[in-house]
């Protein structure tokens, strides 16, 4: 087998593929061998018809097909291989020349890993990474423990207010007629919330415990279920009982029940530190996030739209396993939002693209600096990785696959690149 390669563009090349005459005589002969017991010849019992008998009868394209489609796999892999081509989908099959006794040419043409050309990538002005934490986002961070331990008491001496709890009995109707799923008992709802149809929770603020009253509301015009869109309908409303949320006291027993410390000064001095650190990481994401960004800008590279489709259809697949682990399916999360398959892939497009413009730049900077892992940094990754699923790094080796391996070895190699290409960036005046 032979083959050569010709460059389309940067990130297309047909490949010309020759299997030698010999080579596809023997792949006739093993085409015969399979087709024979598959294939009626009068005259003759399945498997016994002779191949020049089976080729009279059927045509010697029969064989000829079947042979192809036998030798291509290996054949384009080997081709792959000796011209060094880089493809990133499928490729389009053409037949130059085929037949029995005679050279089997073909061409594949195929998407391949792009060109990148690479502008500035070193020395890049970016702002410097900043970030404070207020009196205020403590005292939020403070206020959501308090609401944790919060508990419900029991409202007796006044009406319903926002914020409240109540727990109501309603039935609803639309022009006098029950409707499915507008009746309940004993429903927990805090008014305020939004859970219920506009203007629902503002017409219990008032209601005192044991009261009854009929609640005129309209249905959305976009209410998911179509046949009550729009329409007004009435509730029947009893007020059960009333509570509310009684947040305790932040003092230094609150500190002592939410957390480690003794004080509330010190409780608030781990929250800012504790803020503090995560904003100082959101600050160094955003400012290495916008160097790549600035770097994917300064390359020329033309994106294969398979490249693109591909990181989609891995974002696709993440967002079902997200939803199997909820109990959900795709196809009944597409029909509750009312969305397509096609739009959610649109909704990734742009995303996708700048994913696979930063990984196929930051490897041509790679290949550039000559950057490499080294077998310890390998290990250390694993350790990393090791830690945060609470195994050992040993137990954690023991399962990897040579994928695996090569998973985390590109994984060290990508982070050294960013770390030079971070580490050389400048502070934009």
């Amino acid at each position: 087998m032979s083959a050569t390669m010709e460059k389309l563009s940067s990130n297309q090349v047909k490949l010309t593929v020759t299997v030698p005459a010999a080579d596809f005589e023997a792949a006739m002969g093993k085409a015969y061998g399979k087709l024979k017991n598959r294939l009626t010849v009068p005259g003759f019992r399945k498997g016994k018809a002779p191949r020049k008998v089976i080729e009279n009868y059927y045509g010697t394209g029969v064989l000829v097909e079947e042979a192809f489609n036998d030798v291509l796999p290996d054949s384009y892999d080997k081709a792959v291989e000796e011209t060094g081509a880089k493809p990133v989908a499928q490729p389009e099959i053409d037949i130059e020349s085929i037949g029995a006794g005679e050279d089997c040419v073909y061409t594949a043409t195929v998407y391949v890993r792009p060109e990148v050309t690479l502008g500035q990538y070193k020395g890049i002005a970016a702002p410097a990474a900043k970030w404070e934490v207020t009196a205020e986002e403590i005292d939020r961070e403070i206020d959501r423990a308090a609401e944790r331990v919060s508990r419900m008491v029991d409202v007796e001496d006044r009406a319903a207010e926002m914020g409240d709890t109540a727990n109501i009995d309603y039935a609803g109707t639309v022009d006098g007629v029950a409707f499915e799923g507008g009746t309940s008992q004993n429903m927990p709802l805090e008014l305020g919330s939004g859970m219920f149809i506009p203007g629902f929770e503002e017409q219990i603020v008032g209601m005192n415990k044991g009261e009854e009253r009929d609640i005129t509301v309209t249905f959305p015009e976009d209410y998911r279920a179509t046949d009550l869109a729009g329409k007004e309908a009435v509730f029947h409303v009893k007020l059960n009982s009333l509570s509310r949320k009684e947040k305790p006291e932040i003092n230094d027993e609150f500190a002592k029940d939410v957390s480690e410390f003794d004080t509330l000064a010190d409780y608030r001095a781990d929250i800012e530190k504790r803020l503090s650190e995560q904003a100082k990481n959101r600050a160094e994401n955003e400012r290495r996030d916008k160097i790549i960004e600035t770097v994917c800008e300064n390359a020329t590279v033309d994106i294969p739209q398979p490249m693109v489709e591909r990181q989609i259809d891995q974002r696709i697949n993440e967002m079902e396993m997200r939803m199997r682990y909820q109990g959900l399916k795709l196809e009944d999360f597409l029909k509750y939002t009312g969305q397509t398959l096609e739009q959610i892939r649109a909704n990734y497009e742009e995303g996708a693209k700048k994913q696979v413009l930063a990984e196929v730049v930051l490897d041509a900077i790679r290949e550039a600096e000559g950057i490499d892992a080294t077998d310890e940094e390998v290990d250390a990754e694993i350790a990393k990785y090791a830690e945060s699923a609470e195994k050992s790094a040993e137990d954690i080796k023991k399962t990897l696959s040579d994928a695996d391996m090569d998973y985390f070895r590109e994984m060290v190699k990508t982070q050294k690149v960013i770390d030079m290409i971070v580490s050389s960036a400048v502070e934009a005046e």
